[in-house]
């Protein structure tokens, strides 16, 4: 199979529907060559119900990422499906969650504070960790932020959870890069998901994009920050580490 991703093996976490941008990531990755697994949490029988949308068959895999002991087998969950000497060339993180306390900034408990910045942003540190014995000079690990530059409408303490991951893969691409290893993040527009529909005000967030996208921006067509996700991990960008890549219409950079 010919593409960008020809002969390369992608690892795709947080896909949940088929309308969220793992789910479009791990579908070009596929029409672009790539071998993929899928992780899911909790209600796994739904991830595997949503692979059989992708073009071909994918295993799916139970990750917790802030379970220890999962992250410690990864590995070798990966090896069972792809051989004892797999190899993984790409790794998408597109994992996020902030309890409801997290979207009042100045009333948050620290609980939830914590909760949002491990599951949101720690987890690019332990989820590349747990994969690096299968990693390679050449390899790309790519996660998925909301602009952490300036304070948004209602995103409270998920956009420092953001700017805790921006940061976490900057220090990753740091570390890595003597192996080979990139890891960069496409900074994507907001998507109608299944996560969006979990943050308070969602809608009043989204509108911005409805005015201010110079270039257009959907918000029920998540293919192109997945298109965005593939560029990074193809070799295309083979000296391209702790970047940060925005596919959201132009907002982030328009001004006042």
């Amino acid at each position: 199979m010919s593409g960008i991703l020809a002969g390369k093996r992608v690892l795709v976490t947080g896909v949940i529907t088929d309308g969220s941008i793992a789910f479009h990531a791990a579908k070009v990755a596929q029409e672009q060559g790539a071998e993929v697994i899928l992780t899911g949490f909790g209600r796994l029988s739904l991830v595997e119900r949503i692979a059989k949308r992708l073009p071909e068959a994918v295993p799916v895999i139970e990750l917790d990422v802030s379970n220890q002991e999962h992250l410690d087998g990864l590995a070798d969950r990966i090896r069972e499906h792809w051989g004892p000497d797999a190899r993984v060339d790409g790794v998408v993180h597109s994992i996020a969650f902030g309890p409801q306390g997290a979207f009042d900034f100045l009333g948050a408990a620290w609980e939830d504070v914590s909760t949002a910045v491990h599951v949101s942003a720690y987890s690019l540190k332990s989820l590349t960790m747990a994969c690096l014995p299968l990693l390679h000079e050449g390899s790309s690990v790519v996660g998925l932020t909301f602009d952490a530059q300036i304070a948004w409408p209602k995103y409270d303490w998920m956009g420092v959870a953001k700017a805790a991951l921006e940061s976490t893969s900057r220090y990753l691409a740091r570390d890595l890069g003597p192996q080979g290893i990139r890891c960069n993040l496409v900074s994507a527009g907001p998507i109608k998901s299944m996560a969006a529909k979990s943050i308070p005000g969602f809608e009043e967030l989204a509108d911005v994009w409805n005015h201010r996208a110079p270039i257009g921006w959907e918000l029920t067509d998540p293919e192109p920050a997945g298109r965005g996700v593939v560029a990074l991990l193809s070799d295309f960008f083979p000296r391209t580490t702790g970047e940060i890549v925005h596919v959201d219409g132009g907002v982030h950079m328009m001004g006042a």
